[in-house]
């Protein structure tokens, strides 16, 4: 049960709930208490206390007390006392039992029945209904029940303190602060950024680096060769180096070395393999007209005969056939003029700087180089088979050539001696381009050399002895200078791989490397590559280059293989790679 005491009257009315319901019209359609007014419980309600004892005169006295509760508050104000202030209190399960017979709510109830001539709602302001308690209503509260609830106060003044709260002041230690928070994520995603560049980005191609000596001298004093007195000359050993030049190196008539760049054209647009003989080569009118002339060495030809291109060039370089020569250019290019421009294309792509040729024959005065051109011609021409199985006999015979042909080139049958080509005019004097073989520690090395403008007597072959004369004792010479040596043993680290990452993997020699030299001469080691380049990991024993004493074609080499296991870089080592 609920109580309210009502001031002034010293009394308490009993009700199920204080609170009116203005919007709702009585049973007959009335309306209820007006704005401002309230039920005459809730007018004068004061405080809610323990329930008191209630006798007949108070219950009759109910009605009126509550009505005037409003004056006897306004009354308390006059004379100065402080007016009560409404509350409300629900005691045990009073606060929920409906309104008992003959308590003050039903007389007030009964009260307003008879002043209206209406019967009593137990809605109707001042009524209450079962299980609700009764509380005094605020101005502002009662004025929100016609509206929609307002929003809390409390959290919108939370947030707008919060989004108008001023920045506080800045000092180092906020700055310092907030640019850690800024550039730390960039940094870090940088960071990342770099590390996954460094780490897929291709690695360095390994390379093998000497180490120790990058050269070899042999021991002993240089041989001192018997140059010619006159003209130039120069000598080389094949894969070793040069041996030196003589003489003013300029250029000066070939005579019939000439023929040497010749078959070098013709075979290299019709090349041969092994023993094979090439397709046949008619004889025209011209060839055999020229194969008459009495101041030049000529072929005895006929037109009409067919002869190989290996009997052709037999027929070039054995008895060095002009006539054969400028029927070898027009066989090739279609003309003498054509087949030139060929020759000195070749000499250009040689190196041969210093020469140019008129005629394919070399009788032409105007057909000039000089002796280290000419050994470089020597050098190319000697790499093919069919020109060196040629240019080493000394005579032979072809079917439809009437007698035995012989070479000029004497020399050929002092030991060791293959070649090359003589040459002899008055313009030239006498020439040789010569080669000759020497075996040294097991290895058979080629020496080549070349004589010009050797001048002797009034005759061309005296002048052409006498360059076969220097030519045979420079031969001499260079066969007993040479000499061999071990300077790698199978085993000895001579280098490593260098990884390109600051690691490094011996390498080791797979065999000894024994080379040919003369004294005094001093030969660079050379560690390469092999074909497919120098693996990142490989297991110990993997071949990844070679070794050799001197870069010339021809030079001896050995095989090297790692000492250890290789293994590619990791992953640190790729992070922390520079360059």
């Amino acid at each position: 049960m609920c109580r309210v005491a009502v001031p002034g009257a010293g009394t308490a009315a009993t009700v199920a709930d204080a609170e009116p319901s203005r919007l709702d019209p009585t049973p007959d359609g009335a309306p209820g208490p007006a704005e401002g007014e309230a039920g005459p419980a809730a007018a004068g309600a004061a405080e809610v206390g323990p329930e008191p004892v209630l006798d007949g005169s108070e219950t009759a006295e109910a009605p009126d007390a509550a009505a005037g509760g409003s004056d006897a508050g306004e009354s308390d104000a006059a004379d100065g006392a402080p007016p009560a202030e409404p509350a409300v209190k629900a005691e045990g399960n009073d606060a929920q039992a409906p309104a008992r017979a003959g308590s003050p709510v039903e007389a007030e109830l009964s009260a307003e029945a008879s002043a209206t001539g209406r019967p009593a709602r137990s809605d109707a302001p001042g009524a209450a209904t079962p299980g609700t308690a009764v509380r005094a209503l605020e101005p502002a509260e009662r004025e929100r029940t016609r509206e929609q609830p307002a929003p809390p106060d409390q959290p919108m003044r939370a947030l707008a303190a919060l989004t108008n709260t001023p920045a506080p002041p800045p000092t180092l230690r906020r700055t310092v602060l907030r640019r850690v928070r800024i550039w730390t994520p960039l940094l870090a995603l940088l960071t990342v950024a770099c590390c996954a560049v460094q780490v897929l980005r291709p690695l360095p191609t390994p390379v093998l680096a000497l180490t120790g000596a990058s050269s070899y001298t042999f021991a002993g004093a240089p041989p001192a060769l018997a140059w010619p007195s006159e003209g130039e000359a120069a000598v080389e050993v094949e894969g070793l180096g040069s041996l030196g030049t003589h003489g003013e190196q300029r250029p000066v008539p070939t005579a019939s070395m000439a023929k040497v760049m010749t078959a070098y054209v013709v075979l290299h647009d019709h090349p041969l393999t092994g023993d094979g003989s090439g397709p046949d080569i008619g004889v025209d009118a011209q060839a055999e007209q020229e194969s008459h002339a009495p101041d030049e060495s000529t072929a005895p030809v006929t037109e009409g005969q067919r002869f190989t291109e290996r009997q052709m060039l037999e027929l070039l370089l054995i008895p060095s056939g002009n006539n054969i020569a400028r029927l070898l250019g027009r066989w090739d290019a279609g003309t003498d003029d054509g087949f030139v421009a060929k020759m000195n294309a070749a000499a250009r792509q040689l190196g041969m700087n210093a020469t140019t040729y008129t005629d394919p024959s070399g009788l032409d005065a105007g057909t000039v180089s000089t002796a280290p051109d000419q050994l470089k011609l020597a050098r190319a021409a000697m790499e093919d088979a069919t020109f060196r199985s040629v240019v080493a006999m000394p005579n032979t015979t072809i079917d439809g050539i009437p007698d035995r042909i012989f070479n000029n080139n004497n020399d050929l049958v002092n030991p060791g001696v293959i070649g090359i080509k003589t040459g002899s005019s008055s313009a030239a004097g006498g020439n040789l381009m010569w080669a000759a073989r020497q075996t040294v520690g097991g290895r058979e090395q080629l020496i080549l050399g070349v004589v010009m403008g050797q001048q002797s007597g009034t005759t061309l072959d005296n002048s052409l002895n006498k360059a076969l004369a220097v030519s045979q004792q420079l031969m001499t010479q260079v066969q007993k200078a040479l000499t061999s040596a071990t300077v790698i043993r199978k085993g000895e680290v001579m280098g490593y791989v260098e990884d390109g990452l600051g690691g490094r993997s011996p390498v080791v020699a797979a065999a000894d490397l024994t080379v040919v030299g003369w004294p005094g001469t001093t030969a660079p080691l050379v560690l390469s590559a092999g074909a497919t380049g120098v693996p990142h990991s490989a297991k110990a024993g993997t071949t990844v280059g070679t070794l050799g004493l001197g870069s010339a074609p021809g030079s001896p080499r050995i095989p090297v293989a790692l000492e250890n296991d290789m293994a590619a870089p990791g992953v640190s080592d790729k992070l922390l790679r520079f360059g």
